[in-house]
């Protein structure tokens, strides 16, 4: 194995050419710039999908599981206004409010709006205290409350769902 190298050392000062030097200073401040509004650019449509991801995981969690949970409700309604079994409709009703209310809080964090976090804070609560009413077997005022309350934060979060879609 051979190795060859060569080298000269040159000799002199170094000096700074005055005319390039302020050229220079300009294309790094340049490229300083162009690299931080870069970075800002991409840091702002990285978060803009996270919340775009956010947004539709939740939404889409509360339309598909709030229908359950409806349709299950209407089956006891349904057994409570014809004398049926209500106890055999009462579990999936109980089931599917919880399973909604859960699915929806897993979901919530801070890359949703507060508005759209509101509305699906107040599922959330409506769902467990429709809950509440059907698990304590509540008169029919009550039980009307709550099922209203529901209904309207439902009806509330899916249109807010929908405009931030």
């Amino acid at each position: 194995m051979v190795v060859v190298g060569c080298s000269s050392v040159t000799g002199g000062t170094a000096e700074v050419d005055p005319t390039a030097a302020p050229v220079y200073r300009a294309s790094v401040s340049a490229s300083i710039a162009e690299s931080s509004a870069s970075s800002v650019t991409r840091e702002s449509e990285r978060q803009a999908s996270l919340t775009t991801r956010a947004v539709h995981t939740v939404c889409e969690d509360l339309s598909t599981s709030a229908v359950d949970a409806v349709d299950a409700v209407n089956g006891y309604v349904d057994a409570v206004n014809k004398g049926g079994d209500t106890a055999a409709k009462a579990g999936p009703a109980i089931d599917g409010l919880n399973r909604s209310a859960d699915l929806v809080s897993a979901g919530l964090s801070d890359a949703l709006s507060p508005d759209l976090r509101s509305a699906l804070t107040e599922w959330i609560d409506s769902a467990r205290a429709l809950v509440a009413a059907i698990s304590s077997h509540a008169g029919p005022d009550a039980f009307n409350a709550a099922s209203q309350r529901s209904n309207t934060a439902r009806e509330n979060a899916l249109n807010r769902c929908d405009a931030a879609y």
